[in-house]
């Protein structure tokens, strides 16, 4: 099922409908991955190529803007040739091409959007701006059979939302958190224990051993279907303060059960709000579908929590590991399914949601 608007086409003599494949190649480079993928109809990836800049931010403890720009320059054109190259496609074969347009940090999306801007000018191929946060749930459609209606936890490093997608297009935000996102509130409590960058997984990976309730930390009383998460970290600041008093410590160990015990309850803590939160809107709105995205999307409990619903009835669906993370299959497949999208070769980057 193809539902690119003809008028997107309207100058390039695309037949939608027509049982063609429509193959779109898409960039990313909304913040430390240069991502370029196609992807056919929507579903089929026929290549996916990151490059990603860990390695470099690791050094300051956190993505450095402006390196993170230098670092696209730089990977850019590499990661298009090679994607190219895996398709075993040429500009030719391509119906459109993609980019990322926000949000997202502004000079990281400059370069991936002007390169995806530029093929389509130079190819005569039609353009298609994706906004970042359709496409992490978009990144569902990747591989499977899925379409709406369902209820989206999309929780990344800086959004946590609970989304009625009632249609592949017309999406509805009925809860998101009023302070810090799930994958921030990961990353804060994870540079308080002392865990090195990017702390969120590694957090994940102590937290298996650990003892989810060694430690009882409180949920924020907020909206029906809203998050607060600035408050469990300051509990779990005192949490740490107060361990390291009563065991005489000046720091902990990356592997010993205090800090596993501590990861583990913080762990339980957030995927058992996520769950409660998703659990009420599903009953409330009627539906037996949910869907996980964003890169917060990876963490083995969250994941572990909702798939637990199968058994009560629930369809299920989470990304592979590799499209929950920023890539540009995610890309590909929301310009090919949301119509919510901007052909204007013009439009201009933006940094926060619109």
């Amino acid at each position: 099922m193809s539902v690119i608007k003809k008028s997107l086409f309207s100058e390039k003599e695309v037949e939608v409908g027509s049982g063609a494949d429509n193959i779109i190649m898409a960039i990313e480079s909304s913040c430390d991955e240069t991502a370029c993928a196609v992807v056919k109809n929507g579903r089929e990836v026929l290549a996916n190529v990151v490059a990603s800049q860990i390695k470099t931010h690791k050094l300051y403890g956190g993505v450095i803007p402006e390196i993170a720009a230098r670092e696209h320059l730089q990977a850019i054109n590499v990661v298009v040739e090679e994607a190219f190259a895996q398709s075993g496609l040429r500009p030719e074969d391509i119906t459109a091409f993609a980019g990322t347009v926000g949000p997202g940090l502004v000079g990281a999306l400059l370069v991936g959007l002007n390169a995806a801007k530029t093929l389509a000018l130079v190819y005569d191929k039609p353009f298609i701006g994706v906004n970042h946060l359709n496409a992490h749930i978009a990144a569902n459609y990747i591989d499977t059979d899925l379409e709406p209606p369902f209820i989206a936890l999309l929780i990344s490093g800086g959004h946590t939302q609970i989304i009625d997608v009632r249609s592949y297009s017309e999406q509805e935000i009925i809860g998101e958190t009023i302070d810090d996102a799930v994958g921030e509130a990961y990353d804060k409590v994870a540079r308080l224990i002392g865990l090195p960058y990017p702390g969120g997984p590694l957090l994940d990976k102590l937290a298996r051993d650990g003892n989810p309730k060694a430690h009882i930390l409180p949920v924020a009383k907020v909206g029906k279907y809203d998050f607060s998460l600035s408050g469990l970290k300051t509990a779990v600041l005192r949490l740490t303060q107060k361990v390291k008093q009563e065991h005489g410590i000046d720091s902990f160990e990356l592997e010993s059960p205090l800090t596993k015990d501590i990861c583990a309850s913080f762990q339980e803590n957030v995927s058992k709000t996520l769950l409660k939160k998703v659990k009420n809107a599903l009953d409330e709105r009627g539906y037996k579908q949910v869907v996980l995205a964003g890169g917060v999307a990876a963490n083995s409990e969250i994941r572990a929590k909702f798939f637990a619903l199968e058994k009560d009835g629930y369809r299920v669906n989470a990304p592979l590991l590799k499209y929950c993370t920023d890539n540009a299959a995610m890309v590909a497949a929301c310009a090919y399914f949301n119509e919510n999208t901007f052909d204007d070769i013009n439009v201009e980057v933006f940094s926060r949601v619109k």
